[in-house]
């Protein structure tokens, strides 16, 4: 019989909280197999088994461990079961076959909105007579008709029901005054933690530009299949923005250093974190040395770290440093905001919706893609002129794409002026 213990994750980390059992108590596990989730402050991370044999699992979900604590232990004289053959045909409930989904996609929104009640969508929602003759008469939305009758059917009552209440969510309790509580995880505590000591210990300012996003928007359309097809992965905004990014904070040093103690750390690289949105909370994975990848290194990158977030897989390595964040509130419909610095750097840049506005270009009203770009950052280290100057090269490399290349404009570095 040997123990499982919980690991050493970290210098700063004393405890974890014991997300899930992927083995239950009983089962049989291979040597290396994932048998259980566990989240410090910073990540999640797996635990695997050390040998072969019968799981007893110590630990509940939810509970708090220490480093060191015994989390399971593993009978190694047990006979490994013999295996079903019906467990391993493709296609039947839980086999690889139903495992083979194409993850390749990433996408830094929100998950979709969950569909009605029912088992059948709205569209395809059969109705009685009566109750079809109802909604055509009423024009009703059928997605806002919480379905009663036999096999999901729409019956009189539910119609009416709808009328009786309209603009109500399908399924939703009238005058409910329902509560639920639930425990804070280590992660959310974390970022709860570093939000206040942002603002507490830090004289955050933030300044405002926008950017017309005609160009970057143009050279997508035009280069984005050839992009795909030579570098196997799709031409995004993110790496735009990180390029633009690097070269103003190599011109701006005070951007991309930070404070320790009484004196001031600046960087020669630029360790740009991304903030992602992951199903355990916000995420802010780290691009090293950003200012020396190309446009394709840096979306797949971003790619790669997308989707270790979303799986809950980001080592503790690629969560930290930083010296600068980008964070991009427009994906779920953001058209201003404020961000937080993420320290101990000094300062962040939130990228917004873009929206169509109405500008003046040599003195005509043009309707234009535009995007708000808000820098926040720390004045103890950064002053105005800095920022606003930071802010408005990006803004210029976004709006001159072309000058991506050298960090300028190409005419000028062919003159050498």
């Amino acid at each position: 019989m040997i123990d499982i213990k919980v690991p050493a994750v970290g210098e700063s980390i004393s405890e974890v909280t014991l997300v899930k059992w992927l083995k239950q108590n009983g089962d049989y596990v291979d040597r290396d197999e994932v048998i259980a989730e566990l989240e410090s402050e910073k990540a999640t991370f797996e635990v695997n088994a050390e040998k072969a044999g019968s799981l007893k699992t110590l630990g509940k979900e939810g509970d708090t461990l220490k480093i060191g604590d015994i989390l399971a232990s593993i009978d190694e004289t047990a006979a490994k079961p013999a295996e079903k053959v019906s467990d391993k045909k493709e296609g039947s409930n839980g086999t690889p076959a139903a495992a083979k989904q194409d993850n390749s996609k990433v996408q830094f929104e929100s998950a979709p909105a969950p569909q009605p009640s029912s088992a059948v969508s709205a569209t395809d929602t059969k109705a009685t007579p009566v109750a079809a003759a109802i909604i055509s008469d009423k024009k009703i939305d059928k997605g806002s008709i919480v379905p009663t009758g036999a096999n999901g059917k729409i019956v009189k009552h539910d119609v009416l029901d709808a009328l009786m209440s309209p603009g109500r969510l399908p399924g939703k309790t009238l005058f409910g005054r329902e509560e639920r509580k639930e425990k804070m995880s280590n992660l959310r505590k974390t970022v709860s933690r570093r939000l206040v000591e942002a603002k507490n210990t830090t004289a955050m300012l933030t300044t405002f530009n926008e950017v017309d996003m005609s160009a970057v928007m143009a050279l997508r359309t035009k280069y984005k299949d050839k992009f795909k097809e030579k570098h196997g992965v799709n031409l995004g905004f993110m790496s735009f923005f990180t390029k633009a990014v690097c070269y103003a904070l190599q011109e701006w040093p005070a951007v991309n250093a930070y404070i320790d103690g009484d004196e001031l750390i600046y960087h020669d690289y630029c360790d740009i974190s991304i903030a992602v949105s992951a199903p355990k909370g916000l995420v802010v994975p780290v691009i090293r040395n950003a200012e020396s990848l190309s446009m394709a290194e840096i979306e797949k990158k971003v790619v790669e770290l997308a989707t270790k977030a979303r799986d809950n897989k980001l080592s503790m390595e690629e969560m930290q440093g930083g010296t600068f964040t980008i964070t991009n509130g427009g994906v779920f419909g953001s058209l201003m905001s404020t961000p937080i610095i993420n320290i101990p750097q000094s300062a962040i840049l939130g990228m917004h919706k873009i929206e169509e506005r109405a500008v003046v270009i040599n003195g005509q009203i043009a309707a234009r893609p535009m995007m708000y770009l808000a820098v926040s950052y720390d004045h103890r280290i950064i002053d105005g002129r800095e920022s606003v100057s930071f802010l408005v090269k990006v803004k210029e490399l976004l709006e001159n794409p072309d000058q991506l290349l050298f960090g300028k404009d190409p005419v000028k570095a062919l003159l050498e002026l």
